[in-house]
C-alpha cells in the first residue's frame, strides 16, 4: 500500500515523539508547566475488526497521532496549539467518505487537521476562559463529549467559561460557533455550523452531587439535530459497611425544538442506576429511556455515543419509537498485576426494546480488558456482540485492539 500524504504527516509526529521523550524521565512525564512551555503527545495504534450481517467484513488498522505545544502562562493567558493526523495502515472498510457500501463501518477515516487551537484566560479568581477550537466535555459525556474512542476527535470552535466563583456552584458556560465531528474535513458530514449555548451548573449537596443543564443546540447544517434539552442528574454513594458500598444515579431531562428545527416535539429522556461496590469489584444495574413518538426521538448529537447504548454502535441515532436499554454491568480493578501499574476487566449485557417496551430491537453482550502499563502506555482489547431482533438491527461483532501512548 502506497504511503498517502497523510501517512507521511503521522510518521513525522511519531518520529518527532520519541526524541522529546527523551528528553524527559523515563519514568514520569513532565511537570505540568515549564519555562518554555510543554510539548504533548498522544497516539494510538488500533486494530478494529467488524462482521455485520448483511455486509461484508471490515477490517481496519489505523494510526492516530497528536502533537501539540501549550505555552506558559504569561499575564493570566496560556495558548496551546494540536495537530492530529489519522492514517489507515489497512484500509478494507468503509471509512463513511469513500466507501466501499458493501463492506461495513468503521468510523475512522484519514484526516490531517488542526485539532486544537485555544487560549485560556484565568485573570478573573476562580475562573476560567477558553477560546478558540478545543475540547468540551461535560459531566460523562452523555449529551455533551470529544468522542474520544473515535481516531478523529471531536472538538469545537467556541468559548466557554468556567467558574467557581459562587461556591459550592461551579458554572459552566460555552458558546459553540463550529462542531468539528469525528468524520473528519472531508467528509460532507464532518463539520456543522452551529449557534449552540451550553449551560451546565454542578453541586455538591447532602445527598450527591446534583447536575443541572441546559443545552440549546442550533445547527445550520444540519437542522433536524437542532434541540432545546433541559434537565437535571444526582448522583452518589453511600457506605453500607467498612466493605460495601452502594451507588446510585438518577437522571431525567425534557427535550423540544429549537432554532433551525421545522419539526414540533416534546420528548423525555430517563436514567436510573443502582450498584454495589465491594474493593476492586463493581456490579451496577441500570435503565435508559430515550423517548420517541414514531417521527421525532430523543437524540444527542454531540454525545461521546460509544459509551452509551453498547460498543457495538447500534443505535448512534434514537429510533422514531424511541429507545429502552436495560443492563447489567461488572467491572474488576487489579491494583497489582503481574505486569503493568493496573488493570480493570469490564463486562456488561444489555437489552433494548422501543421507548414504550412493546418491540424488542435486540440484546448485546460487551467485554474489555485494559492493561496500564505506566504513565505513558496502555494496551486495550475488547468486544461486542449484537444480536437483532429487528430487520432494521443487523447482528454484528466487533473487536478491538489498542496500543496508546503519550507524553
Amino acid at each position: 500500500m502506497a504511503l498517502t500524504g497523510r501517512a507521511w504527516a503521522v510518521g513525522l509526529l511519531m518520529t518527532a515523539a520519541p526524541a522529546v521523550a527523551q528528553a524527559q524521565s523515563p519514568a514520569a512525564p513532565a511537570a505540568a508547566s515549564s519555562p518554555a512551555g510543554d510539548i504533548l503527545f498522544d497516539s494510538r495504534l488500533r486494530y478494529e475488526d467488524v462482521g455485520q450481517d448483511g455486509l461484508d467484513d471490515a477490517t481496519a488498522l489505523t494510526l492516530r497521532a497528536r502533537l501539540g505545544w501549550q505555552s506558559p502562562v504569561y499575564s493570566g493567558f496560556r495558548l496551546l496549539v494540536e495537530g492530529e493526523a489519522v492514517t489507515a495502515l489497512v484500509d478494507d472498510y468503509n471509512d463513511t467518505i469513500h466507501g466501499p457500501a458493501h463492506r461495513a463501518v468503521v468510523g475512522d477515516p484519514e484526516a490531517l487537521e488542526l485539532n486544537r487551537l485555544q487560549v485560556a484566560w484565568t485573570g478573573l479568581p476562580d475562573t476560567e476562559v477558553v477560546l478558540g477550537r478545543q475540547r468540551i466535555v461535560l459531566g460523562a459525556a452523555r449529551f455533551v463529549g470529544n468522542v474520544g474512542f473515535r481516531q478523529n476527535e471531536q472538538t469545537f470552535d467556541a468559548v466557554k467559561v468556567t467558574t467557581k466563583a459562587f461556591e459550592p456552584l461551579t458554572v459552566t458556560w460555552a458558546w459553540i460557533d463550529k462542531v468539528h465531528r469525528v468524520f473528519g474535513d472531508d467528509s460532507p458530514v464532518g463539520e456543522w455550523r452551529s449557534d449552540s449555548h451550553l449551560i451546565n451548573i454542578e453541586a455538591p449537596t447532602p445527598v450527591g452531587r446534583l447536575t443541572t443543564y441546559g443545552y440549546l443546540l442550533d445547527f445550520a447544517d444540519a437542522p433536524a439535530q437542532s434541540s432545546a434539552t433541559w434537565g437535571a442528574r444526582l448522583e452518589g454513594s453511600r457506605p453500607l459497611s467498612p466493605e460495601w458500598s452502594a451507588l446510585f444515579a438518577l437522571e431525567y431531562a425534557r427535550q423540544s425544538e429549537y432554532g433551525a428545527n421545522p419539526a414540533r416535539f416534546d420528548l423525555d429522556y430517563g436514567q436510573i442506576s443502582a450498584g454495589l461496590k465491594r474493593g476492586p469489584v463493581t456490579g451496577t444495574l441500570a435503565l435508559e429511556r430515550l423517548d420517541g413518538d414514531g417521527v421525532q426521538a430523543f437524540q444527542t448529537p454531540l454525545a461521546t455515543l460509544h459509551a452509551f447504548q453498547g460498543w457495538a454502535d447500534v443505535f448512534l441515532t434514537t429510533p422514531p419509537n424511541g429507545l429502552r436499554d436495560v443492563s447489567a454491568t461488572i467491572s474488576y480493578t487489579v491494583t497489582r498485576p503481574p505486569l503493568g501499574r493496573s488493570a480493570v476487566l469490564t463486562a456488561a449485557w444489555r437489552d433494548f426494546q422501543d421507548a414504550d417496551a412493546s418491540v424488542r430491537y435486540g440484546r448485546e453482550l460487551d467485554v474489555s480488558a485494559r492493561l496500564t502499563l505506566d504513565a505513558r502506555w496502555a494496551l486495550e482489547v475488547k468486544a461486542a456482540h449484537f444480536d437483532g431482533s429487528q430487520v432494521a438491527f443487523a447482528d454484528r461483532d466487533k473487536v478491538w485492539a489498542a496500543v496508546d501512548y503519550r507524553f
